[in-house]
């Protein structure tokens, strides 16, 4: 087990490093601006004009393992580079590494036909489009997938879509050209983890509707979003189907095992600069005679941040590392344990950071409330904790059972 950068990545890291410092972090506060400006579900023209400086500069869709069309790193090569784009909440995009467009393109890359990647892989490694996953649906509780009752209906040569979706990020965006739909084709099948599908539903399907927007603790995350979304008779080319009838939970898991990577590098980026601002806020600030930082509790919560922080990367990279080696399946333990263990250490350390910037933490003069918002979004996405939990439970259970 070696965690040390292979020299790809360790040349990548410092080039995204100075691509972050040169023109990420100074245009934060003008991103923002900008989206509170006019349309805010239009694409802003500070991240459109920095998407070419990365393109020209070679740091462009890096995520993409084993690929002519991507920089072919493995999980372990690609998580160092996840965490530093994690730094700043829009700046995946910035590369074209931003969900839910990586697990929609490896979806397509690792699943689709031919046809499938030339109509719409080729564009979206190219950030001409953007795309949506619709899997979660709000009358059911789709911890427990199964329980999805959107229809997938085979009609000659067309399938037939009915359901209604939500949380479907980037839905709004106007760049959003493809939905990855999951539903059942086969309601009956006395296996339940083969009734459901995948199929590609372009954006202007007849009878797709995006009815509203919905915000994460009162942001709507524009011009992102995520948002509630209706299939009444989508009527799509049997073709768009990926993998085959029954294929559905099968590609999730192949499509969820890299993304929980991805999500899970983001937070410690996000944990870390929480951290690094906590350190200079308390430092400057005086309360009670002395800085803040030389108060106990603070120095206590420094330290254990820092704990903290350093255990979810080394699990993470575990995990990198296993999927690497081993393979998604036999990984699914370690994969399942970063997937709780990483969001909640962002939250914690986040938490902290807001605590020690005092009421000023809670506005958006600084980055952590809005960054907590999005922290404790992942203990839902990819999976709630519970569901995690359990997993991991069962698979140390079976270790000691007859």
């Amino acid at each position: 087990m070696n965690f040390e950068y292979s020299a790809k990545t360790q040349e990548l890291r410092g080039r995204l490093h100075a691509f972050m410092e040169r023109h990420i972090y100074p245009n934060e506060r003008p991103f923002y601006e900008e989206v509170a400006r006019g349309d805010r579900w239009q694409p802003v023209s500070i991240l459109e004009a920095l998407k070419e400086e990365a393109r020209a500069e070679g740091l462009w869709n890096l995520f993409l393992p084993d690929s002519k069309r991507g920089a072919g790193l493995t999980n372990l090569e690609y998580a160092p580079l996840c965490e530093i784009m994690g730094r700043v909440i829009w700046a995946p995009e910035v590369f074209n590494c931003s969900a839910p467009d990586t697990g929609n393109m490896e979806t397509i890359e690792r699943y689709g036909t031919p046809e499938q990647k030339e109509q719409w892989l080729a564009p979206l490694l190219d950030g001409k489009i953007r795309s949506a996953f619709a899997m979660t649906e709000p009358l059911v509780a789709s911890s427990d997938a199964t329980n999805i009752e959107s229809r997938i209906v085979p009609d000659g040569d067309h399938y037939i879509i009915n359901g209604r979706k939500w949380w479907s990020s980037g839905a709004s965006d106007p760049r959003c050209k493809l939905f990855i739909v999951m539903g059942q084709t086969e309601p009956e099948h006395p296996n339940r983890h083969l009734r459901q599908s995948m199929i590609l539903v372009p954006r202007d399907a007849a009878g797709l509707t995006v009815v509203r927007n919905l915000t994460v603790f009162g942001y709507d995350d524009a011009p992102h979003g995520h948002a509630e979304v209706l299939f009444e008779n989508v009527r799509v080319p049997a073709e768009n189907l990926l993998l085959g009838e029954g294929r559905g939970f099968e590609i999730a898991q192949g499509r969820l095992g890299p993304g929980r990577i991805h999500h899970c590098m983001r937070l410690i980026g996000l944990a870390e600069r929480a951290l690094e601002d906590m350190c200079k806020r308390t430092l400057s600030r005086v309360a009670f005679g002395k800085p803040i930082a030389e108060q106990t509790v603070t120095l206590e919560r420094i330290a254990e941040s820092r704990i903290l922080i350093d255990q979810a990367r080394l699990l993470v990279l575990n995990a990198a590392y296993m999927m690497d080696t081993v393979g998604n399946k036999v990984a699914r333990k370690e994969i399942a344990m970063i997937k709780v263990a990483a969001p909640n250490m962002a939250c914690q350390v986040i938490d902290w950071a807001i605590q020690a910037h005092g009421a000023a933490g809670l506005s958006g003069d600084f980055t952590l409330a809005y960054n907590y918002a999005q922290a404790r979004t992942l203990r839902f996405a990819d999976g709630p904790d519970e569901v995690h939990r359990n997993a991991i439970g069962k698979m140390e259970l079976a270790k000691y059972q007859m």
